[in-house]
């Protein structure tokens, strides 16, 4: 094999895996005009198309699927090797990728990569933000980071931070108008600031717990936000009650702009862990930032 027809079968991945020669061509770091030359190349050679195109999407054929299904594992053991090579390094390297909710990363991530990064200066750290569940695998990412339970079975998992709480917060105007609820059923006379989840959509629905007693509360009002700070901002406005964490909401309450309500049907719950496939080998630099992310977890 030739050093272009393994290019060439990159590029074919790409495309494949992106359904976009756009978000192929910035993965691969190259232009969208070298990157349709390499698959033409490489139809060309092969003398069969690999891929359908319309104008909205990139699909694989039959025969590209069949020759997708059995180079994916082929170019992840030329990557898994390189990798493995790259450890007998003194010095590590390599870019680690890993994707996190924009709470996770703060609390979480960012304290630990900034104190550890300017220890190895041969190592990348890229974060993508997103609260949805990414597939890390197919998106190629090294690890992520979620709530415990969020956690798919057939990864390894590793906390990485203490217990979380959500608590119950609203305005003191919002609470002198409409009263102090004192149970989950008050809150029917209730108006809330509602936060939808950006993963799936929906309109997160209030879960209170009490002496391991469990309710599930949807909630209405007038203003809903796919963003917790915003739902904050809400409530202090006094448009309602709002679920948010609590060392968020922990300076608003300390000045004052909120209170804390049903405060015993707030319980800890488990915090962040890291996720990883338990089939991929790890670099030395990804083993060196997972010590550091469990050491901080445990103070």
């Amino acid at each position: 094999m030739q050093r272009d027809d393994l290019n060439d079968l990159h590029a074919f991945s790409a495309i494949a895996e992106d359904g976009n020669f756009t978000r192929a061509a910035a993965r691969l770091g190259m232009s969208q005009s070298a990157l349709s030359h390499a698959l033409r190349r490489l139809e060309t050679r092969l003398d069969i198309r690999l891929l359908t195109r319309t104008t909205r999407n990139v699909a694989p054929t039959e025969a590209g699927s069949r020759l997708l299904g059995q180079l994916t594992p082929a170019l992840e053991m030329i990557e898994e090797g390189l990798r493995s090579i790259g450890d007998l390094r003194k010095t590590p390297s390599g870019t680690i990728r890993i994707t996190a909710s924009e709470h996770a990363c703060d609390t979480v991530l960012w304290p630990a990569v900034k104190e550890w990064l300017p220890h190895y200066p041969e190592v990348i750290v890229e974060i993508s933000l997103d609260s949805r569940m990414t597939d890390i695998v197919g998106d190629r990412f090294d690890a992520g980071i979620r709530i415990g339970e969020s956690v798919d079975k057939d990864m390894i998992a590793v906390r990485i931070g203490p217990d979380l709480r959500l608590i119950v917060v609203a305005s003191p105007d919002y609470l002198d108008r409409a009263g102090t609820p004192e149970s989950p059923h008050d809150l029917a006379d209730h108006r809330a600031v509602n936060l939808r989840m950006r993963s799936g959509g929906g309109i997160y629905v209030w879960e209170l717990e009490r002496d391991g007693h469990g309710v599930r509360v949807p909630m209405e009002g007038a203003l809903i936000f796919d963003d917790s700070q915003m739902v904050l901002e809400g409530a202090i406005a006094g448009f309602g009650l709002a679920m948010a964490m609590e060392d968020v909401a922990a300076p608003y309450l300390t000045n004052g702009a909120l209170k804390q309500v049903l405060t015993e049907w707030t319980q800890p719950f488990a915090g962040y862990f890291l996720y990883y496939p338990s089939r991929r080998q790890h670099s030395a630099a990804f083993s060196l930032l997972l010590d550091r992310l469990r050491e901080r977890g445990r103070i």
